[in-house]
């Protein structure tokens, strides 16, 4: 069975993400960036399941610039067999990346994509949705258990209500959660020979894919900073201010 692993490039979940002083975007220059947290599950559970022989391979795939690579190379560090980089020098859009990822998946006879539910930059949530309804295939998401059956996937996944488990019959699309593993440290040793591995490059004009933003940003700004409280005397101005001011009740 061969696993398709999409990963982002993001901003590292540790640095303080800035706006740019002409507010069309967020600052990157000279800003650390890693592999999206969703990603790295993902990742992992690919490279699980090609060690318990489920799957024959991991093949790690990132859409965007150049510098998307680091990514893949983190992902091949882990245990990913080779990589594919679509090389795009303009912001990708949700639905153009599952378009372009619905190609790759064509191009190389997928059984099953692993995707991180979403990316903590954008947090659209919307990439592996698209991709399975591009393809047709069944599809499990926010998945915190998966294992695999006589030509199925049986995926637990976290609902409002607790928790569901479904069966997706092969190939699938699942899009992962942070209760489903703990991401495992590339070791130097690994991450050396990841420099070795094979990492295709193709652009969206090779896949026949129309990746054009369809929105324009018009400004990004900081969320307004938050107000200081205030002390009330009693319970009753409490509710007087809650009903008059706040007007929640």
């Amino acid at each position: 069975m061969k696993v398709l692993v999409p990963v982002k490039r993001v901003i590292d979940a540790n640095v303080k993400v800035r706006v740019k002083a002409d507010k069309s975007g967020v600052e990157l220059t000279n800003v650390k960036m890693a592999m999206n947290p969703f990603c790295e599950i993902a990742v992992e559970q690919a490279v699980r399941m090609k060690e318990a022989g489920t799957a024959s391979e991991a093949i790690i795939v990132s859409a965007g610039a150049q510098a998307a690579q680091e990514a893949i190379r983190t992902g091949l560090a882990m245990g990913g067999d080779r990589g594919i980089l679509i090389k795009s020098d303009i912001a990708l859009e949700p639905l153009a990346v599952a378009k372009l990822l619905k190609a790759v998946v064509e191009k190389e006879s997928a059984d099953l994509v692993i995707l991180g539910k979403q990316a903590i930059d954008g947090d659209n949530n919307q990439t592996g949705q698209m991709l399975a309804a591009l393809l047709g295939w069944p599809q499990g998401t926010f998945v915190s258990k998966i294992e695999k059956t006589d030509g199925t996937m049986r995926a637990t996944r976290e609902v409002d209500g607790g928790l569901e488990t479904v069966e997706l019959k092969l190939p699938c699309v699942v899009t992962v959660d942070l209760r489903l593993n703990e991401p495992r440290y590339a070791s130097l040793p690994n991450i050396m020979k990841a420099k070795k591995k094979q990492i295709d490059v193709m652009t969206p004009e090779d896949l026949g894919v129309d990746a054009t933003p369809r929105l324009e940003i018009v400004q990004v700004a900081e969320p307004p900073a938050r107000a200081a409280g205030v002390k009330v005397a009693n319970a009753a101005e409490l509710v007087d201010k809650l009903r008059n001011e706040a007007k929640v009740i």
